[in-house]
């Protein structure tokens, strides 16, 4: 199995497949007698794991890097698939409303994943040593994992069972990784994660207004002033980050919170509808069927069989 596993990895990666057959050993060994696929270790990390390809399923992804130690998933984020497989990483900088498909997995070749969140706090010292690179401006992008930047990740896997290593280890082994992303591949973006006065900071903060009010009426307008940049300024870059308008933006963060509801409570679709700031019924269930693939009365009753399915 890790023979095929790292047929697809690059030639160059060779030196590192022991560390990734490691990194898969231990996310199986933390993942065993989980309910769920996902489990938090440690502050910050959580790692994934699944047997089988999985239906896609919408998600806020929050500025983190994934490392995949062995299957394939697809993220999409406004309709553009950014596919990533063992050997690679996924680097995500803002929140955004994205929907994730495993590809690839089975009981002897799963998708296992770990997810380190990246907190702009921690990047902040790490900047004046590191080198000076143009901005770049994206919300998702995919890179081949080097040896050394799989070697802390995997030390840190080893330790998360062990309080006492975490507390004093962990610090120093969570600067070392983003050390190595800040000074690899995609370090011009990371970088971008850690300026407090950034571009980045700023459609954050746009960001965290539309999470806070998205069953309200949206002006693209105030959202710039609220980011310091006129309104021309603030369209263009808000898309180059997100590959969205903060409109789509919202509706995208709508149809997420009328999925939850409708899988949660008791409530009918029209009344979902209007909690999210749909005031026409039909529109809603128009906009929620292409985003996915069902009528919010189809998806509610596929909900529930399952459910029902499970318990059985």
């Amino acid at each position: 199995m890790l023979a095929r596993a790292c047929a697809i990895l690059p030639t160059w990666f060779t030196g590192g497949v022991d560390q990734l057959a490691e990194l898969r050993t231990l996310i199986t060994r933390y993942a065993v007698g989980q309910r769920g696929h996902r489990r938090h270790l440690i502050d910050g990390v959580q790692i994934s794991k699944l047997e089988g390809p999985s239906e896609p399923t919408a998600g806020l992804a929050r500025p983190s890097v994934t490392v995949v130690a062995s299957g394939i998933k697809r993220t999409l984020l406004n309709g553009v698939p950014y596919e990533y497989r063992a050997g690679q990483f996924l680097v995500t900088s803002l929140d955004l409303p994205v929907v994730g498909q495993a590809l690839k997995a089975s009981p002897d070749e799963p998708f296992a994943v770990v997810s380190l969140r990246i907190d702009p706090v921690e990047i902040s010292p790490l900047l004046l040593e590191a080198p000076a690179l143009p901005p770049q401006y994206a919300g998702l992008v995919v890179s081949d994992v080097t040896p050394e930047l799989l070697d802390p990740v995997v030390r840190l896997l080893r330790i998360a069972d062990r309080p006492d290593d975490v507390r004093v280890l962990a610090p120093g082994i969570r600067r070392e990784i983003l050390w190595r992303l800040l000074t690899g591949e995609q370090g011009a973006l990371v970088r971008q994660i850690g300026l407090a006065d950034g571009l980045l900071a700023h459609i954050s903060e746009a960001i965290r207004w539309i999470r806070g009010h998205h069953n309200e009426p949206v002006r693209v307008a105030d959202l710039a002033d609220l980011a310091g940049m006129s309104t021309s300024t603030f369209h263009r870059h808000f898309r180059a980050a997100t590959s969205m308008t903060p409109i789509q933006f919202q509706k995208q963060l709508r149809l997420q919170e009328a999925r939850i509801l409708l899988r949660t409570q008791s409530v009918t679709a029209a009344e979902v509808g209007y909690r999210i700031g749909y005031t026409s019924p039909a529109h809603f269930t128009r906009e929620y069927h292409k985003a996915f693939g069902r009528t919010p009365g189809e998806d509610r009753t596929n909900f529930t069989s399952s459910v029902v399915a499970e318990s059985l």
